[in-house]
Protein backbone atom coordinates (compact mmCIF):
# COMPACT_ATOMS: atom_id res chain seq x y z
CA UNK A 1 0.00 0.00 0.00
CA UNK A 2 1.36 3.77 -0.90
CA UNK A 3 2.16 5.60 1.55
CA UNK A 4 -0.59 7.79 2.61
CA UNK A 5 -2.96 5.74 0.99
CA UNK A 6 -6.10 5.45 2.81
CA UNK A 7 -6.92 1.58 4.06
CA UNK A 8 -10.49 0.63 2.83
CA UNK A 9 -12.64 -0.49 5.56
CA UNK A 10 -14.04 -4.08 5.29
CA UNK A 11 -17.93 -4.87 5.47
CA UNK A 12 -18.69 -5.42 9.51
CA UNK A 13 -19.98 -8.89 8.01
CA UNK A 14 -16.91 -10.23 6.63
CA UNK A 15 -15.29 -8.93 10.03
CA UNK A 16 -17.65 -10.97 11.94
CA UNK A 17 -16.80 -13.75 9.52
CA UNK A 18 -13.32 -13.36 10.21
CA UNK A 19 -13.50 -13.82 14.09
CA UNK A 20 -14.05 -17.16 15.54
CA UNK A 21 -17.42 -18.34 17.35
CA UNK A 22 -17.37 -18.33 20.61
CA UNK A 23 -17.70 -21.79 21.64
CA UNK A 24 -17.63 -21.47 25.76
CA UNK A 25 -21.00 -20.15 27.13
CA UNK A 26 -21.03 -17.64 30.34
CA UNK A 27 -22.44 -20.55 33.61
CA UNK A 28 -25.85 -18.95 35.26
CA UNK A 29 -25.24 -17.30 38.52
CA UNK A 30 -26.84 -19.42 41.33
CA UNK A 31 -27.97 -17.82 44.33
CA UNK A 32 -25.77 -19.37 47.89
CA UNK A 33 -28.12 -21.60 49.69
CA UNK A 34 -28.57 -20.97 53.39
CA UNK A 35 -29.76 -23.76 55.37
CA UNK A 36 -33.43 -22.97 56.88
CA UNK A 37 -33.73 -22.43 60.21
CA UNK A 38 -35.10 -25.48 62.25
CA UNK A 39 -38.07 -25.02 64.56
CA UNK A 40 -36.52 -24.83 68.58
CA UNK A 41 -37.96 -27.61 70.28
CA UNK A 42 -41.63 -26.82 72.30
CA UNK A 43 -41.02 -26.69 75.73
CA UNK A 44 -43.55 -27.73 78.25
CA UNK A 45 -43.35 -26.97 81.33
CA UNK A 46 -43.79 -30.16 83.66
CA UNK A 47 -47.44 -30.41 85.44
CA UNK A 48 -48.03 -31.19 89.07
CA UNK A 49 -50.91 -33.15 89.33
CA UNK A 50 -51.36 -31.03 92.64
CA UNK A 51 -50.34 -27.74 91.64
CA UNK A 52 -53.71 -26.19 91.63
CA UNK A 53 -54.79 -27.34 95.05
CA UNK A 54 -53.96 -24.28 97.81
CA UNK A 55 -56.05 -22.57 95.31
CA UNK A 56 -59.21 -25.14 95.58
CA UNK A 57 -59.54 -24.05 98.92
CA UNK A 58 -61.35 -20.96 99.61
CA UNK A 59 -59.39 -18.50 101.98
CA UNK A 60 -62.43 -18.64 104.73
CA UNK A 61 -62.68 -14.88 106.69
CA UNK A 62 -60.57 -12.77 104.19
CA UNK A 63 -62.21 -9.44 103.24
CA UNK A 64 -63.54 -9.22 100.06
CA UNK A 65 -61.71 -6.60 98.89
CA UNK A 66 -58.63 -7.98 99.54
CA UNK A 67 -58.97 -11.24 97.39
CA UNK A 68 -57.72 -10.66 94.42
CA UNK A 69 -54.33 -9.17 95.60
CA UNK A 70 -54.23 -12.71 97.20
CA UNK A 71 -53.37 -14.32 93.82
CA UNK A 72 -50.83 -11.45 92.75
CA UNK A 73 -48.28 -13.67 93.85
CA UNK A 74 -47.11 -16.92 92.43
CA UNK A 75 -47.38 -18.56 95.88
CA UNK A 76 -45.13 -22.50 96.04
CA UNK A 77 -46.82 -24.60 98.17
CA UNK A 78 -44.55 -27.52 96.78
CA UNK A 79 -43.85 -28.57 100.20
CA UNK A 80 -47.72 -29.43 100.52
CA UNK A 81 -47.53 -31.56 97.48
CA UNK A 82 -44.52 -33.75 98.86
CA UNK A 83 -46.01 -34.73 101.83
CA UNK A 84 -49.00 -36.40 99.44
CA UNK A 85 -46.53 -37.53 96.61
CA UNK A 86 -43.27 -39.20 98.51
CA UNK A 87 -42.83 -41.74 100.92
CA UNK A 88 -42.72 -41.06 103.74
CA UNK A 89 -44.94 -37.98 104.19
CA UNK A 90 -47.52 -37.01 106.32
CA UNK A 91 -50.26 -38.05 103.86
CA UNK A 92 -48.74 -40.29 102.07
CA UNK A 93 -50.39 -43.94 103.20
CA UNK A 94 -52.84 -42.82 105.48
CA UNK A 95 -55.30 -45.67 105.18
CA UNK A 96 -58.86 -45.10 105.65
CA UNK A 97 -58.30 -41.50 106.76
CA UNK A 98 -59.24 -38.39 104.31
CA UNK A 99 -57.02 -34.73 104.15
CA UNK A 100 -59.64 -32.04 104.85
CA UNK A 101 -58.17 -28.82 103.42
CA UNK A 102 -59.28 -25.16 104.46
CA UNK A 103 -57.24 -21.95 103.86
CA UNK A 104 -56.51 -18.86 106.10
CA UNK A 105 -54.65 -15.55 105.55
CA UNK A 106 -52.36 -13.78 107.42
CA UNK A 107 -50.07 -10.67 106.92
CA UNK A 108 -46.42 -11.35 106.04
CA UNK A 109 -45.40 -9.01 108.71
CA UNK A 110 -46.47 -6.33 111.46
CA UNK A 111 -44.46 -3.99 109.26
CA UNK A 112 -45.76 -5.29 105.61
CA UNK A 113 -49.10 -6.00 105.98
CA UNK A 114 -49.07 -8.38 102.62
CA UNK A 115 -51.88 -11.04 102.41
CA UNK A 116 -50.46 -14.57 102.29
CA UNK A 117 -52.45 -17.77 102.26
CA UNK A 118 -51.92 -20.62 104.62
CA UNK A 119 -53.26 -24.19 104.32
CA UNK A 120 -55.12 -25.84 107.73
CA UNK A 121 -55.31 -30.11 107.07
CA UNK A 122 -57.11 -32.49 109.17
CA UNK A 123 -56.22 -36.00 108.81
CA UNK A 124 -59.37 -38.00 109.82
CA UNK A 125 -62.11 -40.13 108.79
CA UNK A 126 -64.53 -38.27 108.48
CA UNK A 127 -64.87 -34.41 108.04
CA UNK A 128 -64.41 -31.68 111.45
CA UNK A 129 -67.43 -30.18 110.85
CA UNK A 130 -70.79 -29.21 108.96
CA UNK A 131 -71.09 -25.46 110.50
CA UNK A 132 -68.51 -22.73 110.27
CA UNK A 133 -68.42 -20.38 113.53
CA UNK A 134 -69.06 -16.27 112.73
CA UNK A 135 -67.03 -14.42 115.36
CA UNK A 136 -65.29 -11.54 115.08
CA UNK A 137 -62.78 -9.01 117.27
CA UNK A 138 -65.23 -6.58 117.09
CA UNK A 139 -68.54 -8.73 118.12
CA UNK A 140 -68.64 -10.27 122.03
CA UNK A 141 -71.45 -12.63 120.44
CA UNK A 142 -70.46 -15.75 118.21
CA UNK A 143 -72.70 -17.58 115.61
CA UNK A 144 -72.63 -21.32 114.98
CA UNK A 145 -74.39 -22.11 111.47
CA UNK A 146 -74.58 -24.73 109.33
CA UNK A 147 -71.89 -24.07 106.31
CA UNK A 148 -74.49 -24.18 103.81
CA UNK A 149 -76.22 -20.97 105.07
CA UNK A 150 -72.61 -19.38 104.06
CA UNK A 151 -72.95 -21.09 100.78
CA UNK A 152 -69.93 -23.00 101.69
CA UNK A 153 -69.28 -27.27 102.15
CA UNK A 154 -66.56 -29.43 101.82
CA UNK A 155 -65.50 -30.59 97.91
CA UNK A 156 -63.87 -33.15 97.06
CA UNK A 157 -60.58 -31.96 94.99
CA UNK A 158 -59.50 -34.21 91.80
CA UNK A 159 -56.04 -34.33 90.88
CA UNK A 160 -54.95 -33.08 87.42
CA UNK A 161 -54.54 -36.43 85.73
CA UNK A 162 -58.09 -37.65 86.73
CA UNK A 163 -59.99 -35.36 85.16
CA UNK A 164 -61.93 -35.59 82.78
CA UNK A 165 -60.80 -34.53 79.27
CA UNK A 166 -56.89 -34.35 80.50
CA UNK A 167 -54.56 -35.16 77.83
CA UNK A 168 -51.34 -35.50 78.58
CA UNK A 169 -49.59 -35.30 75.62
CA UNK A 170 -51.02 -31.73 75.19
CA UNK A 171 -50.77 -30.94 78.37
CA UNK A 172 -47.19 -32.84 79.00
CA UNK A 173 -46.15 -35.43 81.55
CA UNK A 174 -47.54 -35.22 85.11
CA UNK A 175 -45.27 -35.45 88.17
CA UNK A 176 -47.67 -37.31 89.88
CA UNK A 177 -47.28 -40.04 93.25
CA UNK A 178 -49.10 -42.92 93.94
CA UNK A 179 -51.04 -44.04 97.39
CA UNK A 180 -53.01 -40.77 97.13
CA UNK A 181 -55.57 -40.08 99.72
CA UNK A 182 -59.01 -38.61 99.27
CA UNK A 183 -58.55 -35.05 99.59
CA UNK A 184 -61.54 -32.48 100.23
CA UNK A 185 -61.38 -28.49 100.34
CA UNK A 186 -63.47 -26.17 102.18
CA UNK A 187 -65.16 -24.24 99.48
CA UNK A 188 -67.32 -21.09 99.19
CA UNK A 189 -69.89 -20.96 96.26
CA UNK A 190 -71.03 -17.04 96.42
CA UNK A 191 -70.20 -15.22 94.09
CA UNK A 192 -68.03 -11.38 94.79
CA UNK A 193 -70.07 -9.78 91.71
CA UNK A 194 -73.51 -10.50 93.75
CA UNK A 195 -72.29 -8.96 96.97
CA UNK A 196 -73.67 -5.12 95.32
CA UNK A 197 -77.39 -6.38 95.98
CA UNK A 198 -76.68 -8.15 99.49
CA UNK A 199 -77.16 -6.45 102.67
CA UNK A 200 -74.53 -5.11 104.61
CA UNK A 201 -75.57 -7.09 107.58
CA UNK A 202 -75.02 -10.42 105.33
CA UNK A 203 -71.94 -9.36 102.95
CA UNK A 204 -69.78 -8.80 106.50
CA UNK A 205 -70.58 -11.98 107.53
CA UNK A 206 -68.39 -14.12 105.13
CA UNK A 207 -65.45 -11.22 106.64
CA UNK A 208 -65.67 -12.79 110.38
CA UNK A 209 -66.58 -16.71 109.24
CA UNK A 210 -63.71 -19.36 110.57
CA UNK A 211 -63.74 -23.13 110.21
CA UNK A 212 -66.12 -24.67 113.30
CA UNK A 213 -64.77 -27.27 115.11
CA UNK A 214 -66.34 -28.48 118.59
CA UNK A 215 -63.06 -28.64 120.95
CA UNK A 216 -64.25 -30.58 123.86
CA UNK A 217 -60.76 -30.38 125.70
CA UNK A 218 -61.10 -26.26 125.56
CA UNK A 219 -60.57 -25.94 129.06
CA UNK A 220 -62.94 -23.79 130.87
CA UNK A 221 -61.88 -20.21 131.25
CA UNK A 222 -61.43 -18.19 134.57
CA UNK A 223 -64.49 -16.43 134.97
CA UNK A 224 -63.46 -12.86 135.79
CA UNK A 225 -65.63 -11.03 138.47
CA UNK A 226 -65.44 -7.34 137.02
CA UNK A 227 -67.77 -5.48 135.23
CA UNK A 228 -67.78 -2.73 132.65
CA UNK A 229 -70.01 0.04 133.93
CA UNK A 230 -71.10 2.75 131.41
CA UNK A 231 -73.40 4.75 133.45
CA UNK A 232 -75.52 7.21 132.15
CA UNK A 233 -75.69 11.14 133.12
CA UNK A 234 -76.83 13.52 130.73
CA UNK A 235 -75.97 16.30 129.98
CA UNK A 236 -72.62 14.63 130.68
CA UNK A 237 -70.59 12.04 128.57
CA UNK A 238 -71.26 8.74 130.45
CA UNK A 239 -69.30 7.42 132.88
CA UNK A 240 -66.92 4.71 132.74
CA UNK A 241 -65.92 2.60 135.65
CA UNK A 242 -65.24 -1.56 136.35
CA UNK A 243 -66.93 -2.63 139.47
CA UNK A 244 -65.19 -5.85 140.98
CA UNK A 245 -67.94 -7.52 142.61
CA UNK A 246 -65.12 -9.61 144.81
CA UNK A 247 -64.04 -6.48 146.16
CA UNK A 248 -66.36 -3.65 146.07
CA UNK A 249 -69.05 -3.07 147.86
CA UNK A 250 -71.70 -1.03 146.30
CA UNK A 251 -72.35 1.79 148.35
CA UNK A 252 -69.04 2.39 149.48
CA UNK A 253 -67.81 2.02 145.39
CA UNK A 254 -70.03 4.86 144.77
CA UNK A 255 -69.22 7.55 147.79
CA UNK A 256 -65.53 7.06 146.69
CA UNK A 257 -66.92 8.23 142.97
CA UNK A 258 -68.54 11.03 144.56
CA UNK A 259 -65.59 12.02 146.64
CA UNK A 260 -63.64 11.60 144.14
CA UNK A 261 -65.98 14.23 142.05
CA UNK A 262 -66.26 11.88 139.74
CA UNK A 263 -70.46 11.57 140.22
CA UNK A 264 -72.81 13.85 141.83
CA UNK A 265 -74.37 13.36 145.19
CA UNK A 266 -78.08 13.50 142.93
CA UNK A 267 -76.69 10.52 141.02
CA UNK A 268 -76.16 8.09 144.03
CA UNK A 269 -79.34 5.97 143.89
CA UNK A 270 -79.87 5.55 140.03
CA UNK A 271 -76.12 4.84 140.17
CA UNK A 272 -76.23 1.94 142.67
CA UNK A 273 -79.39 0.62 141.44
CA UNK A 274 -77.73 0.76 137.82
CA UNK A 275 -74.14 -1.57 139.23
CA UNK A 276 -76.46 -4.07 140.78
CA UNK A 277 -78.15 -4.74 137.58
CA UNK A 278 -75.40 -4.91 135.33
CA UNK A 279 -73.72 -7.15 138.13
CA UNK A 280 -77.08 -9.62 138.09
CA UNK A 281 -76.82 -9.84 134.02
CA UNK A 282 -73.20 -10.96 134.18
CA UNK A 283 -73.59 -13.55 136.85
CA UNK A 284 -77.19 -14.92 134.90
CA UNK A 285 -74.73 -15.23 131.37
CA UNK A 286 -71.80 -16.86 133.19
CA UNK A 287 -74.74 -19.67 134.90
CA UNK A 288 -76.71 -19.98 131.68
CA UNK A 289 -72.70 -20.82 130.30
CA UNK A 290 -71.83 -23.41 132.69
CA UNK A 291 -75.03 -25.42 132.30
CA UNK A 292 -75.14 -25.29 128.87
CA UNK A 293 -71.43 -26.66 128.79
CA UNK A 294 -72.65 -29.32 131.74
CA UNK A 295 -75.66 -30.31 129.34
CA UNK A 296 -73.37 -30.08 126.44
CA UNK A 297 -71.05 -33.05 128.25
CA UNK A 298 -73.97 -35.35 128.60
CA UNK A 299 -74.81 -34.85 124.76
CA UNK A 300 -73.41 -38.04 122.84
CA UNK A 301 -71.85 -35.83 120.30
CA UNK A 302 -70.26 -34.47 122.96
CA UNK A 303 -68.63 -38.19 123.44
CA UNK A 304 -67.76 -38.48 119.67
CA UNK A 305 -66.36 -35.42 119.26
CA UNK A 306 -63.53 -36.03 121.97
CA UNK A 307 -62.82 -39.17 120.23
CA UNK A 308 -62.71 -37.67 117.08
CA UNK A 309 -60.29 -34.82 119.00
CA UNK A 310 -57.85 -37.27 120.38
CA UNK A 311 -57.35 -39.30 117.12
CA UNK A 312 -57.40 -36.02 114.37
CA UNK A 313 -53.78 -34.82 113.46
CA UNK A 314 -53.86 -30.96 112.40
CA UNK A 315 -51.09 -29.46 110.30
CA UNK A 316 -50.61 -25.93 109.32
CA UNK A 317 -48.93 -25.32 105.97
CA UNK A 318 -46.87 -22.32 104.85
CA UNK A 319 -46.11 -21.45 101.12
CA UNK A 320 -42.54 -22.41 100.21
CA UNK A 321 -39.93 -19.28 100.55
CA UNK A 322 -39.47 -17.68 96.91
CA UNK A 323 -37.44 -14.48 95.38
CA UNK A 324 -40.61 -13.69 94.02
CA UNK A 325 -43.11 -14.21 96.99
CA UNK A 326 -42.67 -11.29 100.75
CA UNK A 327 -40.42 -12.48 102.80
CA UNK A 328 -42.55 -14.51 105.83
CA UNK A 329 -40.89 -13.62 109.19
CA UNK A 330 -42.87 -15.11 111.67
CA UNK A 331 -44.82 -18.85 111.10
CA UNK A 332 -47.08 -19.42 114.36
CA UNK A 333 -49.03 -22.91 115.16
CA UNK A 334 -52.56 -21.17 116.12
CA UNK A 335 -54.93 -21.97 113.67
CA UNK A 336 -58.61 -20.07 114.99
CA UNK A 337 -60.52 -19.93 117.81
CA UNK A 338 -62.23 -23.02 117.53
CA UNK A 339 -59.24 -25.48 116.17
CA UNK A 340 -56.42 -23.81 118.29
CA UNK A 341 -53.01 -24.52 117.49
CA UNK A 342 -51.76 -27.57 114.95
CA UNK A 343 -49.49 -30.12 115.89
CA UNK A 344 -47.24 -29.29 113.53
CA UNK A 345 -46.22 -26.47 111.25
CA UNK A 346 -45.20 -27.55 107.08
Amino acid sequence: MRKGAKRKARPAATEAKSKPKATATRAKRVKASHPQPQPEPEYVEEQRNLQDLWKAAFPVGTEWDRLDSLYKYDWDFSNLEKEFEEEGGKFHGIGNNKVYLFSQTETSSPSVPVLIPTLVAVVAPLPPSMEIGIRSVQREDKEIVPMRQMKMDWIPYIPLEQREGWNSERGGKIKSGSNLPQIFVLGCTQRKASLKQMKEDRWMKFQYCMPYLMNPNEEEKEQSTVVDILFPREPQAPLFVQFDWEFDEVEEYTDELIKAEELTEDKKEAFMAFVTEEVKKVKKKIREEKEAKKKLMEDPKYQEAKSYYENMRLYKIYPVQTPNTPVIEMKSKYINFYYGHAHEII
